[in-house]
């Protein structure tokens, strides 16, 4: 078994080679918190309006954000699973004009922030949240490692 990644475009913005990067970035968060199911995962770009649209749908929040996670299972349901299981793990939505504003602001590749939010959101499928200080430090300590690990650390330029 292996993991299918569906990718849908909903804006004008040409993305060249993203899937090899979400499949990357994906992954090696799976494999770096030791993940064993295999499933599904929906990945969906849009730009500033349609991302304002479903943050205030599914937040109440009538502002744009450059990404949102729609997990399917609680951390403690993930745990039940094994590689015998096939799940569609849940669907993120990428804003892909923030995530270029972002990388800007930034000072890094579109490439890297777009794997970051990745990495960000595929943790939030897995339970995590940075609502506290230290879950946001260990969050972002791990997001740093699995980027580090596909060669897109901040010190890198792609």
């Amino acid at each position: 078994m292996k993991w299918e990644i569906l990718i849908e475009n909903e804006t004008d913005c040409c993305l060249i080679d993203e899937e090899t990067l979400l499949e990357a970035a994906f992954l090696a968060t799976l494999s770096h918190q030791q993940v064993t199911f295999f499933g599904e995962l929906s990945i969906t770009f849009v730009d500033h309006g349609m991302m304002q649209e479903i943050n205030y749908k599914h937040r109440g929040k009538n502002s744009t954000t450059d990404v949102l996670s729609f997990p399917q299972y609680d951390a403690d349901e993930l745990k039940n699973f094994t590689k015998a299981d096939f799940i569609a793990i849940g669907d993120i939505v990428i804003n892909i004009e923030k995530a270029r504003e972002q990388a800007a602001e930034y000072r890094h590749s579109a490439r890297r922030e777009i794997a970051f939010l990745v990495v960000h959101s595929t943790l939030h499928l897995l339970g995590y949240d940075h609502e506290t200080l230290e879950d946001e430090k260990k969050m972002f300590a791990i997001q740093e490692e699995v980027l580090t690990q596909i060669g897109l650390s901040r010190e890198v330029q792609q």
